[in-house]
């Protein structure tokens, strides 16, 4: 082992410099610098090269870290991209947004007592420096097949099948009801968290590489599952999760009481040139309002902090539970704190007050009581402790649930569980429709771009797999 690992005994945790919060709440600009090369090398160089490496065990992608770091700490940071390229379509947007405090550096071992090697950082400069000195390149195969597939939802799933699928030489057709391709990564994560341009640069390189992107393209209105169906090989559903979860108190119907994602979408658009009459109308543009966010995950952080940003006169976030129980990432939260944002924990809205325009929200306080059936402890309302939260816009950020495919597909057979997502046969990934597969939000429920990129990329090997076995078997003389 080189003598320049290990160096957590010697050297600090340090990242990357972080702009001031009276700077960076006035644009929305990423908020964290770059790491130089030197600082870069120093802090790989931390990594304890352990045995059995924690930060790849609880990665979804499972990737190299510890080998990349090394590459890194030694300079050798063309073949530190190739490495950790070989397991991750998008490693410059995990090192981005993924909430490695949750995974990665969160179960570091050298967290306790020396704080956890950089890795988000470390990832993202060396994939920021791959892009510059043209080491990506687009997915072009070494020969074309003839197999072709259709790919419905160009999220982080469906591209992470797109580009294997496409780098193994298939032909790759990319579906997608929106105008520009990236799901949540275009139009629900803030410029704060991921400038858009990472995206859009990744996307024409993979149309450079011969991805054919069908935007505006709805499935069960301007093509039909039945039509792809007999027009590919073999189809993938990855349309994540979008539709917004409710909360039924009274006031729910009120003007200023708005779903997270429409709030996000419209500040994505303007961010990115798009008329948005909702934005300019004051609809969903939080300048000079008290703005109320309700909910304690990423999605709830990011409407704060873009609340913040659009220069709302006051911003907080009501939660049911504490602080340690947010299901946020908590260096999320610490941004917040620094940019203004206040949070009233164990806080529970009852109802939302106005005639016909929202004025405040009615608040319960609550305390933890016993732990449920999952272990997590129950939230019970404290008797007379009711209080009104005033607002002039309220985000409702509560989760997300699957939309009704077979509905909108106009195909009944396609089988869904109790809960609305797919269901599938978990050895293959394949929906109850021969040929249709599925993977990402909409299996397995609201969750990480992470998970969501190692779901596409399994879902690609096992799309192989079954045209390379239905071609093998004998077809019977007509």
């Amino acid at each position: 082992m080189a003598e320049r690992m290990l160096q957590f005994v010697r050297l600090s945790q340090q990242t990357p410099e972080k702009r001031e919060p009276t700077i960076r709440r006035e644009d929305f600009d990423e908020i964290y610098a770059r790491f130089d090369p030197a600082r870069a090398s120093e802090q790989a160089s931390r990594c304890s090269q352990c045995g059995v490496p924690f930060c790849s065990v609880h990665c979804p992608l499972q990737q190299n870290i510890p080998d990349w770091l090394k590459l890194t700490a030694e300079g050798r940071l063309e073949e530190a991209y190739e490495v950790n390229a070989a397991t991750n379509t998008f490693p410059e947007i995990c090192g981005r947004v993924c909430p490695q405090d949750r995974l990665c550096e969160g179960n570091c071992v050298i967290e306790k007592g020396f704080e956890s090697v950089t890795i988000g950082a470390v990832e993202r400069y060396i994939n920021d420096t791959a892009w510059e000195k043209g080491w990506v390149k687009p997915p072009t195969p070494v020969r074309e097949l003839e197999h072709s597939v259709a790919i419905i939802g160009a999220g982080p799933g469906g591209l992470a099948a797109a580009e294997k699928l496409r780098t193994q030489g298939w032909q790759v057709h990319v579906y997608d009801r929106y105008d520009r391709a990236g799901g949540l990564m275009i139009y629900g994560i803030p410029n704060f968290k991921l400038e858009k341009d990472v995206i859009t640069r990744r996307t024409a390189q993979f149309e450079e590489g011969g991805i054919h992107f069908h935007l505006n393209s709805e499935i069960g209105r301007d093509v039909t599952l039945e039509e792809l169906r007999a027009r590919h090989d073999a189809v993938l559903i990855a349309t994540g999760v979008y539709k917004a979860r409710d909360i039924a108190v009274p006031g729910a119907h009120l003007d200023g009481v708005v779903p997270a994602m429409s709030f996000l979408t419209a500040s994505n658009r303007k961010g990115l040139g798009d008329d948005v009459p909702e934005f300019d109308s004051g609809a969903l543009d939080a300048a000079g309002k008290r703005v109320v966010v309700i909910g304690g995950g990423d999605t709830a952080m990011d409407c704060l902090r873009t609340s913040i940003r659009q220069g709302a006169a006051s911003v907080t976030c009501l939660y049911r539970r504490d602080k340690a129980n947010m299901p946020g990432s908590m260096r999320e939260v610490h941004n917040a704190e620094e940019e203004g944002v206040r949070f009233a924990w164990l806080s529970a809205p009852d109802a939302f007050e106005g005639d016909t325009r929202v004025t405040g929200v009615r608040v319960t306080k609550m305390h933890l009581g016993l732990p449920d059936a999952t272990g997590r402890q129950q939230v019970e309302p404290i008797p007379g402790s009711e209080f009104t939260e005033p607002a002039d816009l309220v985000i409702k950020a509560l989760g997300f649930d699957p939309e009704d495919l077979p509905r909108m597909f106009d195909e009944p057979g396609l089988g869904v569980s109790r809960w609305g997502t797919l269901t599938v046969d978990r050895r293959n990934m394949m929906t109850s429709l021969p040929g249709v597969f599925a993977a990402g939000d909409i299996v397995r429920g609201a969750s990480l771009v992470v998970w969501a990129i190692r779901d596409g990329r399994d879902a690609a090997d096992r799309i192989a797999d079954y045209v390379k076995a239905r071609d093998a078997v004998p077809q019977a003389a007509e």
